[in-house]
């Protein structure tokens, strides 16, 4: 592209810490019966417990998906032989309200034959963070570019290019995982967790033109 006048060519960044809007973890279900069909039943026994405790939970639980469904065999070394079947079925929790979340979890983490892992901090898709940090990120690009064309004792006159350099952000995760639950129906203790910050990043390069500089 043909100019008029010199160019400035600059990458403007933006580092920022915002809290995070979500928080995800995973609740599985596990079975074990030297029966198939008592072990399925078991397996479906426990998950509807699961289901009636993310049902209390709303409207705190703002999504679950349930996945990785997994029934299989136990064979002995010598044969091929079934000696047990194995059951589990993970659920996906994503949570809105963090002062719910570890009461909820203990809950979970408190039935039989279940296990819990999480959470995992996150930011929403279409989250503000990441629209503040673009406009960070050109308005950096651009204090850069009047500082260059000042110390030459010009200005900037236009903007040539500007383009998005593909900054992600970098999302934080804390990792709990609660032993399976003896089914013992104690009190639920109280378990403070504390939401780890998200880091948003953004960057884009600019070109300017700016008015002759003054030399010498």
């Amino acid at each position: 592209m043909a100019t008029d006048g010199p160019v400035v060519q600059v990458r403007g960044e933006a580092h920022q810490e915002v809290p995070p809007e979500l928080a995800r973890f995973a609740v599985t279900v596990t079975a074990r019966d030297k029966d198939r069909e008592a072990t399925l039943a078991r397996l479906a026994e426990r998950a509807a417990a699961v289901r009636v405790l993310l049902d209390g939970a709303e409207p705190a639980v703002a999504r679950r998906e349930t996945g990785d469904l997994r029934v299989r065999p136990e064979t002995r070394r010598s044969g091929e032989r079934v000696v047990a079947w194995h059951g589990s079925v993970t659920t996906t929790v994503t949570v809105t309200d963090f002062t719910a979340l570890g009461e909820l979890m203990l809950r979970l983490a408190d039935q039989d034959q279940v296990e819990v892992a999480g959470p995992w901090w996150e930011l929403r898709p279409d989250s503000p963070a990441y629209r503040a940090a673009r406009h960070a990120a050109i308005s950096d690009a651009l204090l850069r570019a009047r500082e260059y064309a000042e110390a030459l004792g010009a200005r900037i006159t236009a903007l040539i290019e500007l383009a998005d350099t593909g900054a992600m952000d970098r999302p934080m995760f804390a990792r709990a995982a609660f032993e399976v639950g003896d089914g013992g129906g104690g009190g639920v203790p109280d378990l403070e967790l504390d939401p780890q910050p998200q880091t948003v990043q953004a960057a884009v390069q600019a070109r300017f033109t700016i008015s002759e500089p003054v030399l010498g």
